[in-house]
């Protein structure tokens, strides 16, 4: 999973750990806002959707006796989290898949309704961290990028779209105004052998890009950003999981996403706003529903929540971080029963 980053937490490699313990070098970002904006119950079931190196899972199930679903669709996620179910028992339940998928996977479980789910999105540092899959300008290692290990590669795209397509989805997915100079670049580079690690397109990035003032951001950052969105489907896969979490979350259940930039963050806050009826002009980013007048969400917090100075100081990795919390009202969602489905 999921998982920024650039600016992304921080997570381990795995290991034994005990309750009430982070695992050495897993710093899991906004985790006390996180499970405060949760208030975990003892008898409640949590959906960490984006389970990664299980910090949130950890800290949710330390706060109650409580049952965590912990659901990722990297099988490496899955395996490295193993060691915790010899910790916390049943209440802590592995759930391979992707969270787009949570209302499907939850009720093959039995399970009817829960009461509070959590989205980490973006890219987590075990992914970045090794070089052999693929995600991380930094390390060199093959270019590959995909969550699941499955499905067309990052090199597979790279050597077989058209320069148009390329242009177009770096611009949009990274937000790179250099789009156009770049996907140039990547065409005239594979006609001389094709490109299949990191360091050789960050290469072609770096030597596309106008020399910028700012030295701090990497000039093949958006560049990656893309290709590593349009290869898992981030985008298409945070609707699904905004909208799996209202059918599935009961009255009074609390949503809670961490995300990295605004890509991600837009469609969160238009979500929440709109299904609470926070924005009468609606969205773009939802279809035109007239008649639905019954909010699905109360806004907890009506801005982005922020990391403090204490944990940027800590955790630079934190500094783009923004957390937005909704709470489910009574109100039915508005994929049932109402016109329409606003996935």
């Amino acid at each position: 999973m999921m998982a920024a980053r650039s600016t992304r937490r921080p997570e381990t490699s795995g290991g034994p750990v005990t309750p009430g313990q982070t695992a050495p070098g897993h710093v899991p970002v906004l985790l006390d806002e996180v499970v405060d904006a949760l208030s975990p119950r003892d008898g409640g079931i949590y959906v960490d959707g984006t389970l990664g190196g299980g910090g949130y899972a950890r800290a949710i199930l330390d706060a109650a006796d409580c049952t965590v679903l912990g659901i990722d669709r990297d099988p490496d996620a899955i395996a490295r989290n193993k060691p915790l179910v010899e910790i916390y028992g049943a209440r802590l339940v592995l759930v391979p898949g992707r969270f787009g998928d949570m209302e499907r996977l939850v009720r093959e479980l039995g399970i009817d309704a829960v009461d509070g789910v959590t989205l980490d999105l973006g890219v987590s540092s075990p992914q970045l961290d090794v070089a052999e899959r693929g995600f991380s300008f930094a390390k060199d290692g093959p270019l590959d990028m995909r969550m699941e290990r499955a499905g067309e590669s990052a090199a597979d795209l790279v050597n077989a779209a058209d320069e148009q397509e390329l242009a177009a989805l770096i611009r949009e997915l990274g937000e790179e105004r250099h789009a156009r100079r770049i996907a140039r670049a990547i065409v005239e580079a594979r006609r001389q052998e094709p490109i299949r690690t990191t360091g050789r397109l960050a290469d072609i990035v770096r030597g596309a890009v106008p020399k910028s003032r700012d030295t701090k951001v990497d000039p093949a950052t958006r560049t990656f950003q893309a290709i590593r969105i349009h290869i898992n489907d981030e985008l298409g896969e945070l609707e699904r999981g905004l909208s799996g979490a209202e059918r599935i979350l009961r009255p009074g259940g609390r949503l809670a996403v961490v995300s990295f930039h605004s890509l991600e963050d837009r469609p969160v806050k238009a979500f929440l706003r709109t299904r609470a009826g926070a924005d009468s002009r609606g969205s773009r980013h939802l279809p035109d529903a007239p008649d639905r007048r019954l909010p699905a969400w109360r806004l907890v917090s009506r801005r982005a929540i922020r990391p403090g100075d204490a944990e940027t100081s800590a955790n630079p990795r934190a500094r783009s971080a923004r957390l937005r919390v909704g709470e489910r009202t009574d109100g039915p969602a508005w994929g049932d029963g109402q016109s329409g489905d606003a996935r």
